[in-house]
């Protein structure tokens, strides 16, 4: 922690990413001979880190924004998952001595999954086109079910030597169906458990951390997809989030998951880095060039695997939907002709791996059901290591350099859309207190109520005609310390949170859009029932 605390004070002064940083800091670390060897335990990782982790994700996703795209992240998140896992189990076959087609497959199902914290992590702050940020946060979290399903028929034909094609096929649609319905079950209980909840933030927010973990044990107790029952938790309560939950418990829930999220991230990409020393004690036989070169040709296949997969499919009408080939949506999410690839191949470049291989690769067993040893495991965890780190490396340090190279301007979609949600708002306000307000107002406090949001749309609409000049204006707020004019403006801000349900309900507006303006609203009412409060004393 005292590392990873650190190296936050200078990740954004040296501007790599910091996945990329974390993971290259524990592996210097690793090496240091005075420091002990750290070797990171599987179940942790499944049981520690990967439910908070899944669950954040999920709970930042728009479900209007996943439901539009949920054809090509089913695409990616499973055909090509076990697309990849049959070509690196081909590849690895053919070219690593000693590899029968079973371990092949345990090596594939293992590097199959991109990972989510490493893409957020990545792409954060890369101005990407919305419908591309998507897709990607998207495949992240629906992938590592598939393939962990097929790592665990993989590990099964290894260490029973049986695998019946139509039992496992079979036992596929239990497993992700029922995760599916648990995580369904689980976000209703916890929606219906916060509704119940009122004026207690700190209860609220400590139930937003058990969440993910009731859903991911559930789910694994019954043998269905833990990662899967998260995920599908994680979309029912942000769906309904912002019904359920408070101004208070939002602002403290957001600020304590913000922190815990920080906190595991580094941790676990710094965990790592720090491996590759456990592991290279542990292989005999083999020099380290010969090892690094399958690991090289791994990567490379798992590459190249995305890349014609994502661009076959774009070019088959599978990955981005079209009318006639190719289309893709441009920054302001219609679908156009022109320079189709670019969005394409930034979906097709970014595919870094990261814990959940790890993780799996750790979990191999240690013997067969015969007593004797896992063949080839220390061989399967340094690939496994290499994979991640070249797509990490070079995906990730690339990432951005391809962007620049191919005039990807960063989107203003998002505060052209902040403003125009500021300014419905603002109109619907004015409505209200001029048609339907509760409250009789003195002459003097409904001037300048009205004098307040006129000046707001003015700016508002001024705003949006210089958008596309990047212009910022100051914003001056008429105040006044009367208690009428406080509990009025409170009444405003609660019409106004409805409004933002109505308009989350309808997808009017995206969630991001929303978030922010309610974020604005959470404040605003914290600001209003401290000043009510000074002034009644």
């Amino acid at each position: 922690m005292a590392i990873l605390i650190g190296l936050s004070a200078i990740a954004d002064k040296i501007k790599l990413p910091y996945p990329i940083l974390l993971v290259g800091v524990g592996l210097v670390i690793g090496f240091v001979p005075v420091l002990p060897d750290l070797a990171l335990n599987p179940e942790i990782v499944f049981l520690i880190f990967l439910p908070p982790l899944l669950y954040d994700a999920a709970f930042k996703t728009s479900w209007h924004e996943f439901k539009t795209a949920i054809r090509p992240i089913s695409t990616l998140a499973i055909t090509l998952v076990f697309f990849t896992t049959i070509t690196v189990a081909i590849a690895a076959h053919y070219f690593i001595p000693g590899f029968n087609w079973p371990l092949s497959f345990v090596l594939g199902a293992i590097v199959s999954p991109p990972d989510a914290v490493a893409a957020t992590g990545i792409i954060k702050g890369l101005g990407l086109n919305k419908k591309v940020v998507t897709i990607l946060e998207g495949e992240s979290l629906l992938n590592d079910a598939s393939a962990l399903i097929a790592y665990r028929y993989a590990v099964a034909a290894v260490t029973t030597g049986v695998f019946v094609f139509w039992k496992a096929g079979l036992e596929f649609l239990w497993v992700a169906g029922g995760g599916i319905i648990a995580g369904i079950i689980i976000g209703y209980l916890f929606i219906t458990v916060h509704k119940k909840i009122t004026h207690n933030s700190i209860v609220e927010t400590s139930l937003t951390l058990l969440a993910p973990y009731i859903a991911y044990l559930s789910a694994e107790h019954i043998h269905v997809s833990g990662v899967l029952a998260v995920v599908c938790a994680g979309l029912m309560v942000t769906w309904r989030a912002p019904e359920i939950f408070s101004y208070q418990t939002r602002m403290r829930t957001r600020a304590v998951w913000d922190t815990v999220i920080f906190l595991l991230n580094g941790v676990v990409f710094i965990l790592i880095g720090l491996q590759l020393p456990v592991i290279l004690k542990e292989i005999k036989g083999y020099s380290f060039l010969e090892l690094l070169g399958y690991g090289l040709l791994i990567s490379l296949v798992t590459i190249l695997v995305r890349i014609i997969w994502v661009f076959a499919g774009v070019y088959s009408n599978k990955i981005f939907p079209s009318n006639k080939m190719p289309l893709v949506p441009d920054e302001n999410g219609q679908l156009q002709e022109k320079v189709p690839w670019k969005n394409v191949l930034i979906v097709a470049w970014t595919g870094t791996r990261g814990v959940v291989s790890l993780a799996t690769a750790l979990a191999l067993p240690l013997t067969l059901n015969n007593g004797t040893a896992f063949p080839y495991r220390n061989i399967i965890l340094f690939l496994a290591f290499v994979v991640i780190f070249i797509t990490l490396v070079v995906q990730g340090l690339t990432l951005p350099l391809l962007i620049r190279l191919l005039k990807v301007d960063k989107t203003t979609t998002l505060h052209k859309e902040d403003k125009e949600l500021d300014l419905m708002l603002v109109h619907q306000s004015v409505d209200f207190i001029e048609n339907r307000f509760p409250v009789v107002l003195e002459p003097q406090v409904h001037e300048m109520i009205r004098k307040r949001y006129d000046a707001q749309i003015i700016k508002l609409n001024k705003e949006l005609r210089q958008i596309e000049r990047s212009g910022k204006h100051t914003k001056k707020v008429t105040s006044a310390p009367m208690l009428q004019l406080l509990l009025s403006q409170l009444e405003i801000t609660k019409f106004q949170r409805e409004l933002l349900i109505k308009f989350h309900k309808e997808g009017s507006f995206s969630d991001e859009a929303i978030r922010h303006a309610e974020q604005e609203l959470d404040i605003e009412e914290l600001r209003l029932n401290g000043l009510i409060e000074k002034n009644e004393k």
